[in-house]
């Protein structure tokens, strides 16, 4: 005889179905997810414009999408949530001024960044890779305080690189590299105004922008399924297994480090296009905390990250960001998105990181 489910067991079977679900996904994910809901539903009778918000959700989407994205490659390889992003924001940061020092302009200036920031990332990469690989076990501390001396260090260096483009320079010296230099005259907004699309009088789709996030995210998923992506993966999940297998585990966390730092140079090009200005000294210090804690919302663990983990984490975060300041500042008329931003993001780094050692206990 056939069994047949009574309305309670079906009950019960939905009831396991939804708590393995809150259980798998969070409930910090979960409330958040359902705050920026209700942001986004409280906008119009606040007299907030909702085609406004959307626009700057979407802009703020691509401009921090790629540096999202560089958390992908070494949380695959086990080396764990890449607090050392200032690596490679360095790397672009340099390749950025270098092309203005050469007075390139419009998009072949924007190209010339990023040639000129490879070099530097590969090289960065590299050396971060090796010290990670000799702290395994520690990657996330050591990599927070590698983050932190490398910004420190080049606070002291863009004032003794031999710059010299009035743009760039201090006016009253004519050395050493302004806090903040404008991108007017050069590759400004060259993304976000690529093919823009524009309905009505406040949304603009930054169609550029997102097209070249969707181009880098394409270029990660075909790594991670190549052969070097694969092994990575392996080496991640199970180095003793890969190790067995004939790969080289040194080899590939090291790839993995240099993959990122690649996306963390382009990542902070792409940021600065749309912001309009490079932003030196001690301005990189904490920007991976955004991107850590973007990914981490997407619904990635540790050590492991997934393009998707990626999207849907990056626009709940710029969500926040950008419905926040308009919606609860007018609710409340005081300024609160700077300590959410803060609280969301400290958060869900704690959040990941118990969860692990609770993983690692059971």
């Amino acid at each position: 005889m056939s069994s047949v489910n009574t309305p309670v067991q079906e009950s019960r079977s939905a009831q396991d179905r939804i708590r393995d679900f809150v259980s798998d996904f969070g409930w910090p994910r979960l409330i958040i997810f359902f705050f920026v809901v209700a942001l986004f539903i409280a906008a119009p009778f606040v007299g907030v414009k909702a085609d406004s918000s959307i626009k700057d959700v979407l802009v703020r989407f691509g401009q921090n999408g790629v540096m999202v994205l560089a958390m992908v490659p070494m949380m695959q390889s086990g080396s764990g949530l890449n607090f050392g992003l200032p690596v490679g924001i360095v790397a672009g940061l340099l390749g950025s001024t270098f092309s203005m020092q050469c007075e390139f302009t419009g998009a072949f200036g924007f190209f010339m960044a990023l040639v000129f920031s490879l070099p530097f990332a590969l090289i960065f990469g590299w050396l971060y890779g090796l010290l990670l690989n000799k702290v395994k076990g520690e990657e996330m501390t050591i990599a927070m305080y590698v983050g932190f001396s490398i910004v420190t260090f080049m606070a002291i260096m863009w004032l003794l690189l031999p710059f010299s483009n009035p743009t760039m320079v201090w006016g009253y010296t004519g050395r050493g590299l302004r806090t903040t230099i404008t991108l007017d005259g050069y590759w400004s907004r060259i993304l976000n105004n690529f093919l823009v699309v524009k309905i009505g009088p406040f949304f603009e789709f930054p169609t550029g922008a997102i097209l070249f996030f969707i181009l880098m995210a394409a270029i990660m998923w075909l790594f991670m399924r190549s052969r070097t992506g694969t092994a990575l993966t392996a080496v991640g999940s199970n180095p003793d297994f890969a190790r067995a297998s004939g790969v080289s585990v040194n080899r590939h966390r090291i790839i993995g480090v240099i993959i990122s730092s690649i996306y963390g140079a382009i990542g902070i090009l792409t940021y600065q296009q749309g912001f309009g200005f490079i932003q030196l000294y001690q301005a990189p210090l904490y920007m991976a905390f955004p991107a850590v804690a973007a990914v981490l919302l997407g619904g990635a663990s540790v050590n492991k990250a997934s393009i998707l983990n990626v999207v849907v984490g990056t626009f709940l975060f710029q969500s926040i960001l950008t419905m926040t300041p308009s919606v609860i500042n007018n609710i409340l008329q005081t300024d609160m998105s700077e300590v959410i931003r803060i609280l969301i993001s400290n958060g869900m780094i704690i959040y990941a990181l118990t969860r692990k050692t609770k993983a690692a206990k059971k």
